[in-house]
C-alpha cells in the first residue's frame, strides 16, 4: 500500500509540472485534472470515500469543464477581436 501511495503522489508532482509547463492552456487543465483524479484515488485508498467523490466531481469532474468551456470562450473572443 504505502508503495501505490508513493507512486500516486510521484503521478500528482509529475502532472502538476506538466501542468505549469505547457504551452498549451487546454492541455495544461488536463494535467490539473489528472492531478485532481490521483488526489481523489489517493483519498480512496486512505479510507477517506466520502472525500474521494467529492474530489472526483469536483475537482477532476467540474472544474476542469469549467476551465475548459472558459479557455474555448476566450479564444473565440481574442479571434473576434483580431
Amino acid at each position: 500500500m504505502t508503495l501505490i501511495v508513493i507512486l500516486l503522489g510521484i503521478g500528482m508532482v509529475v502532472a502538476a509540472l506538466a501542468a505549469v509547463y505547457f504551452n498549451n492552456l487546454i492541455a495544461a487543465v488536463v494535467a490539473g485534472g489528472i492531478v485532481s483524479l490521483f488526489a481523489s484515488v489517493l483519498y480512496l485508498i486512505l479510507a477517506a470515500p466520502d472525500v474521494a467523490m467529492t474530489e472526483a466531481a469536483i475537482g477532476a469532474g467540474l472544474s476542469t469543464a469549467i476551465f475548459i468551456y472558459a479557455v474555448k470562450k476566450t479564444r473565440e473572443q481574442e479571434v473576434e477581436h483580431d
